[in-house]
């Protein structure tokens, strides 16, 4: 967007107006690319961003929910991501504007957190979610970069009810990001609640969190196995339903490349994984010049999550497979 921050396409609309949440975690991403393949537009690029995101801090620390222009409250989760953002930029070139920002952000951010451990009034809908447990992993960075041991406190308390939240199969209650359909949570949101455990185990050294999801992961392989893609949602019995959600496919390749040599399912599942995607991405060349790389919201297009879009944070993640399978790795 103009405002350098980062939107995304829609067939009919367009460009949409930019989102503060993925504009953050976009940034550890173009610097791993500008990185890896040794190329300074992307670089140039997160530190746009990064000016815009500073621009746009709120008072209170953190950044508002949803697309800018909508005004929402300032939220938790999305601030979390841009703590990413903020955190990469800080260890790209020491500017102690980044590490300023995301400490004040952090601050919020465990001031607002409920005596559980969740964090609800300042979230998306006011509810409690376990996909917060991808907040926790920067709030743990962040805590040791600032030594502030009231950000890790915060983060293990979060992780405790997240664990609470697990069933016996290794599926999570209060996984999706909507209220009515949160008894078949989307692949994006439960393979955000995976990565933070294994984030968190790595960060903290405690391996529960890890284990906690290994079922999940497991489970999700054997069905990328059988079927070939994963459904777009899955109820409380793993069953699947709707079409292939793209981000959360890359999401889960980023899990089980975690998570490989566990089990030889997770190790097969991968490979899959990283041959969709690509042939996902191949199709988008197929439409206008402005899609060309992008990754779709769904696939096919027409499916219900981000139908006939191709959201920045799809590809954000197709990105973040493939360096993690060059062997770099945005944080």
């Amino acid at each position: 967007g103009q405002d350098d921050g980062m939107g995304s396409f829609h067939l009919t609309d367009g460009w949409g107006a930019s989102y503060p949440e993925t504009t953050g975690y976009a940034i550890p991403t173009l610097l791993a690319a500008g990185h890896a393949l040794q190329w300074e537009a992307p670089v140039i690029a997160a530190l746009r961003a990064g000016e815009w995101l500073l621009s746009i801090q709120r008072r209170d620390g953190g950044w508002q929910g949803g697309r800018v222009g909508e005004m929402r409250q300032s939220t938790v989760f999305n601030t979390g991501q841009v703590i990413r953002g903020m955190l990469a930029l800080h260890a790209h070139q020491s500017d102690p504007r980044f590490l300023e920002s995301a400490i004040r952000a952090g601050a919020w951010i465990i001031s607002v957190q409920d005596d559980d451990g969740a964090w609800r009034a300042s979230n998306f809908l006011g509810t409690a979610r376990v996909y917060d447990a991808y907040v926790d992993a920067p709030l743990l960075k962040l805590a040791d970069i600032a030594g502030d041991e009231r950000m890790r406190t915060a983060a293990i308390h979060n992780l405790e009810w997240v664990l609470g939240q697990k069933r016996y199969n290794g599926w999570f209650a209060n996984a999706d990001n909507t209220i009515r359909h949160n008894q078949r949570p989307i692949t994006h949101t439960i393979a955000y609640t995976l990565d933070g455990l294994i984030a968190c185990s790595l960060l903290t050294g405690d391996d529960r969190y890890r284990m906690a999801a290994l079922p999940a992961a497991i489970t999700l392989a054997d069905r990328m196995q059988r079927k070939g893609s994963l459904h777009g949602r899955y109820d409380a019995h793993w069953r699947g339903e709707e079409l292939p959600i793209v981000t959360g496919g890359a999401q889960m390749a980023l899990v089980w490349k975690a998570l490989k040599g566990e089990d030889a399912r997770i190790d097969e599942a991968y490979a899959m994984m990283l041959r969709w995607l690509q042939a996902v991405q191949r199709t988008s060349s197929l439409g206008p010049q402005a899609v060309h790389g992008a990754m779709p919201g769904s696939f096919p297009l027409w499916g219900r999550y981000e139908k006939f879009a191709f959201p920045n944070w799809a590809t954000k993640y197709f990105a973040d497979a493939m360096l993690a399978a060059l062997g770099s790795r945005a944080v």
